[in-house]
This record gives C-alpha cells, structure tokens and sequence, in this order.
C-alpha cells in the first residue's frame, strides 16, 4: 500500500493546510468566517453540519451522489441560506471540489461515507483535515450566553440505543435538562443550536462517528460490548474495534466497561484519558469493588460511595425494567447507571429514570402471550451477537430468523443456543447461511422455509414471491404450528432485514400485526 493509500484507508488527518487555524476553532465565537469547507452528505447528519457551518459564516459546498426529491428539497434550503454550492449526482462524489475556487480547508463527511470513498480519500491524500458532524459539535458546544452541556458517550455492537435512553431517563429524572442525541436519532448539531441549552447530553456514537472524531473529552464514557460488524466499512475486525476503542480516549471521571467482556476493559487500559478519570465496571452478576453489579436481583453500585472496600447501595431491582427482563437489558441499565453516577446523579433518581423508561419497539417487546405461548419481537436484533443475547433469555424457542445476512457467521450462535430451539422457521432471500449452520450444529431442530423460497423463474427471481405481509403472515402461522405451551415464539433475525423488508421496523410491525390478527381471528372463531 502506498502512502496515499494509506492515507485514504486510516482517514488520516496530518497537519497541513492552515490546520493552525482550525486548531483555534474551539467555541462558537471562534472565527469561522470564511472557512473554506466541503461537507460529504446531505442526510440528516450532513444537512445539519451545512446549515450549522453557514450560519458560523463559512464558506460550504455540500456533495451528495443521490439525486431524489428529498434531497433536491434539502438542497434548496441550503442555498437559500447560503450554501456556495449544492452538487447532486454520482459524478460530483468522485472528485473534492473547490471552494470559491480554492482547495478546502476542511472536510466534514457524513458517518456514512466510508475512508476510501473517491472524494475523502482525496482529501486525505492532500492532507486536509477530515471531521465528522460529531467531531464539529465537539467544537461549538461552547458558545456565550448557553450553558455548556456535559457529553456521556456511549458505543457498542448491540444495546446503544437502549443505554442512551436510559441514560437520559436518568438525568431527566435527577431534574437535569437532559437529551439523547447522535445516532440514536436526533443530530447532535440540533442539540447544540438549542437556544436555552443542555445540562447533559448522553451521545450514541456509532463506529463510523468515531472514526471521524478526534478531540471530543467527554465527562464519562461506555463500550458496552463488541462483535464481528461493519467490518466492510472498516477493512478489518481490529479497525472495527480501534474505532470503537476511541470512546474512551480524553474521558475525564471515569472510563465504564463491560466485566464480562475483556475486549472492552482492554480498550480502557489502552486509552489515553484525562489524570484521574477511574475505570468502572458493569456486571450481570456480583460486583466486586468499583464495579455496578446484581445482588439478589437488585441493581447495586460498590463504585460511587464512599463504603465500597466492605458495601454496595441498592439503585433499583430488577423488575423495575420490566415483565421480561434478558440479561442484557440488565446491562443495559447498570451502563447507564454507571454514567450517570459519575455525573454525580444520586440513586433515586437511577430508579425513578428506569421506571419511567419505554424501550423502543422491536426491542423484546411483548406483543402476545396466548395459549401459554409468549410472543416476543426482537426485530432489532439485526446480527448474531445481538440475537445470542435474545435466545438467551429464554429456555424453549421457536426461533423466527434470517434476512440479509452481510455475510457473518452463525455457527458460533447456532451451537452456544440449539439446547433451546423448538424449532426455527426462516425468513431472508438466502437462508442458507444460517441453514447451512443449523444443519451442521442443530441438526434435529425442525426448520420450516416458504415453500414458494426454492422456485425460481426463468430469470433467476423468486416466482410468485409473498409481498413481505404475507410472508410475515405465514412465518407466525408456521411458528403458531410448531409452538408448544412454555414456548416463547422469539422474532430476533441475527440479521438485516432490507432484502425483504424496508427496515428493520417495518419487519417488527408486520411480525406484529401477523401475530395480532391470528389473535382476532382465533378470537372471532371461539365467538362463533
């Protein structure tokens, strides 16, 4: 690999170009005006980073290779507001464009845009500075006359989400004004041009959000877990985990880790972090020491009182998350509560905010229990770590499962759980993956495929394919088959779901509605 190669490939950003000026932009009243910057994306992310930059008074020429209505739209807004240019189409994503006819001087790219697309890899060929939209929200968070809000990072493989909005349940709970922001939803630029500001902010950062980040020094900061992911954006497993990894660096009270995941605590003993931030573990099971664990199906923290060499304080039990609480959710909660105790939240308010939480939907979420067979949607569970943690909480399942595969392993899953399969019924335009591994490691498991899934047409294509409703339809008819009294009938894919389905939301609504209109109709029947 040659050095502009590799230059393309790390994202480098080695000091050149007027960076000296950039090392001065620190605060919304730096001097922004006239800097001359290209923004990569106009999604969610982009967008906000344009319209955040020209209102500082830069100079912004946003490129985006799709051209659709949406982003048409979003485009004329922009230069209604100032934006130099606005390029729409592929041919503009190949080459870096100049800014009022002279080179960039920074690049802030959409999570999305991977280190060794065309237009970055240029500019990390030229040496110009590469931000992410996080990294840019790092540097104007501090502005006259607005409170400046302390960041609680939080990345990992699986439960990100989940954590993030416990964590804000927490803080809101304590009487702080508290958000979730970054890429759990809501573009953390729009959080920081809040007019009356933020106390916390509790930030989901994804790999991809990381990679582009490098000055960012939040007050505390999780990995709550790792496994195989994104590894085609990344190049490698060990890129994937580096880039995660960076969550930790410049953290200033305190370093939370996952105890029973080495990966995790290795990243904090590699970290460069501010002179006495504390490493925190988390546990499913007894904390020792500096540590937040379970004792008797209680939440406890023997990390964040002064009694912790001999004692441990009481946060919340375990049934305070819900009616179905996997091992995972349990996590979940004490990461957060990790967070939010070095922010010097008291333990009422941890409970009070795990009270009031709602996960989101197609998270283990309830959508039926009839029969004596408990009906669960997972649809979120969109790779094999996160499906492990969802089999794991259960002790006989029929097991809906399979989509777009993005090329992952299953055997490892198929062997740790096929102690507790019923029987699986299988979803995806190539189940062969997972087939493949349940032949080889479950192998009197019954697994159940649409018999339309093997008839292909002249072309190649499925012939007479259900639309994804119908499909889902007879998945839980299937299952309903197959499920004895103490099933739980678990939709957790282990993989994507975009070959069949629009999102992974789309799955768990139709998997939803298919399991409540086979209750109506059961319903309907027994009145008749």
């Amino acid at each position: 690999m040659n050095e502009s190669e590799q230059d393309a490939a790390t994202g480098s950003t080695d000091r050149a170009h007027g960076t000296d000026r950039l090392d001065e932009l620190v605060s919304w009243d730096a001097d922004w005006a006239g800097l001359r910057v290209v923004v990569a994306g106009i999604g969610a992310s982009g967008f906000s980073a344009a319209d955040t930059l020209i209102e500082l008074g830069a100079a912004v020429v946003v490129v985006d290779a799709q051209v659709d209505d949406e982003n048409e739209a979003k485009a004329d807004t922009l230069r209604i507001v100032g934006a130099r240019e606005v390029l729409l189409g592929a041919e503009y994503a190949t080459t870096l464009p100049l800014v009022d006819g002279e080179p960039a001087e920074l690049v802030v790219t959409s999570p999305g845009w991977r280190p060794t697309q065309p237009l970055l890899a240029e500019a990390a060929a030229a040496h110009i500075p590469i931000w992410g939209d996080v990294e840019l929200a790092w540097r104007v968070r501090i502005r006259q006359g607005r409170p400046t809000a302390e960041w609680l990072t939080i990345t990992g493989t699986n439960g990100k989400t989940t954590t993030v909005g416990l964590t804000e349940s927490m803080l809101l709970a304590a009487g702080t004004r508290a958000i979730a922001a970054g890429n759990v939803g809501t573009p953390i630029l729009d959080v920081i041009r809040d007019p009356q500001g933020y106390d916390f902010i509790a930030v989901e950062l994804s790999s991809f959000q990381l990679h582009w980040s490098h000055s960012i020094s939040p007050l505390a900061s999780v990995c709550l877990n790792v496994a195989e992911d994104h590894v085609d954006w990344h190049g490698s497993y060990g890129a994937y985990l580096a880039a995660k990894a960076l969550v930790y660096e410049r953290t200033r009270i305190a370093c939370v880790y996952n105890v029973e995941q080495r990966e995790t605590e290795a990243m904090v003993e590699q970290a460069e972090v501010i002179e006495g931030c504390r490493a925190i573990g988390f546990t499913t099971g007894m904390p020792s020491i500096s540590m937040l664990g379970v004792v008797e199906d209680l939440l406890v923290d023997r990390a964040f009182i002064a009694q912790r060499k001999d004692s441990a304080v009481e946060l919340a039990a375990v049934a305070d998350l819900g009616t179905v609480v996997p091992r995972h959710l349990v996590a979940d909660a004490l990461a957060a509560a990790a967070l939010v105790r070095a922010a010097g939240i008291d333990t009422t308010a941890v409970r009070a905010g795990i009270r009031a939480f709602r996960p989101g939907d197609h998270r283990i979420q309830v959508v039926g229990d009839e029969d004596g067979v408990l009906w669960i949607d997972d649809s979120k569970a969109t790779n094999p770590h996160a499906a492990a943690a969802s089999l794991a909480s259960f002790e006989s399942v029929v097991w809906i499962a399979g989509g777009l595969s993005k090329g992952v392993s299953y055997d490892e899953l198929v062997r740790e759980h096929a102690g507790r399969l019923r029987a699986v019924v299988l979803l995806g335009e190539d189940p062969g993956p997972l087939q493949g591994a349940l032949a080889r490691h479950a192998p009197g498991v019954p697994v159940s495929r649409h018999p339309g899934s093997d008839d292909q047409d002249h072309d190649g294509t499925a012939a007479d394919a259900p639309t994804a409703e119908l499909l889902m339809q007879w998945a839980v008819a299937e299952a309903a088959r197959l499920a004895r009294e103490g099933d739980t009938v678990l939709m957790a894919p282990a993989a994507a779901s975009m070959d069949q389905f629009s999102s992974y939301a789309h799955r768990g609504a139709a998997f939803t509605a298919a399991v409540a209109a086979r209750r109506a109709r059961a319903t309907t029947a027994e009145e008749s």
